[in-house]
């Protein structure tokens, strides 16, 4: 081997010395930052995961209060119709007392004839043929009544609400006008009509018996003329009021 070769050799094995000890170098400088580099992309996913249960259960939390929220407005709306229709009723009752009494108050001047009590199954308003009888037997004195007017009241048990009962008594009652006036020709202006719902019970509504007893319309023949006294006037709205029609 000359100097020559001997000189391109112990240089290229120095280059090669120096490019090993280099690419050494750099691993060693890199390999932390890309491990660092790796943890941080692990810390950051888990940040985001936790960012968005946080968020979840945010979103899920204000769901939760929106439908409390909600739902306790239902309930107050509830409750504020639940008063107004209490009141409505409450005030019904007034009024339905109030006419009562000037239908009883205008009622004074007149006597019982004849009546009779006309009896019903539960929450049924049809005459059955027992009472038809009976609204008969009482229709026979009709035609030699002078003065007279028909009184009719309906009532019912105290199973169910008290308007439902309110309009079911002047059911019954209306049954009974119908009756009276499609077959006897008896002038809607001689009957009154008196809803009295659960209100004027005739026996206890604690037993089947009271309640079957309290489904009923009380008949009234009445007249003005006491024995063979000329009839007086009967009340009218321009005199002394007749008992309304309730």
């Amino acid at each position: 081997m000359n100097r020559a070769s001997l000189v391109i050799t112990l240089v290229a094995s120095m280059a090669a010395s120096v490019g090993c000890a280099s690419k050494n170098y750099v691993r060693q400088q890199t390999t932390p930052i890309i491990n660092k580099t790796n943890e941080l992309d692990d810390l950051t996913a888990q940040n985001s995961k936790a960012i968005k249960d946080v968020d979840a259960r945010a979103q899920a939390g204000i769901q939760d209060v929106n439908t409390r929220a909600a739902a306790a407005d239902q309930k107050a709306q509830a409750a504020g119709q639940a008063a107004s229709q209490a009141q409505t009723s409450a005030d019904n009752a007034v009024h339905r007392v109030d006419a009562l009494t000037n239908a009883v108050a205008n009622l004074d001047n007149y006597r019982i004839v004849s009546e009779t009590a006309v009896h019903f199954g539960f929450d049924k308003d049809s005459l059955t043929k027992q009472a038809k009888e009976e609204l008969d037997q009482l229709a026979t004195t009709v035609p030699n009544t002078k003065g007279y007017i028909i009184t009719v009241e309906g009532g019912t048990d105290s199973v169910g609400p008290a308007d439902y009962n309110y309009s079911l008594s002047e059911r019954r009652a209306d049954s009974v006008i119908q009756y009276l006036s499609s077959k006897y020709n008896i002038p809607a202006h001689k009957i009154y009509l008196i809803g009295l719902g659960k209100d004027k019970p005739v026996d206890n509504n604690k037993s089947r018996e009271g309640r079957a007893a309290n489904r009923r319309v009380n008949v009234r023949l009445m007249t003005n003329t006491a024995g063979g006294e000329t009839p007086q006037p009967a009340p009218s709205a321009s005199g002394s009021p007749a008992p309304p029609s309730m």
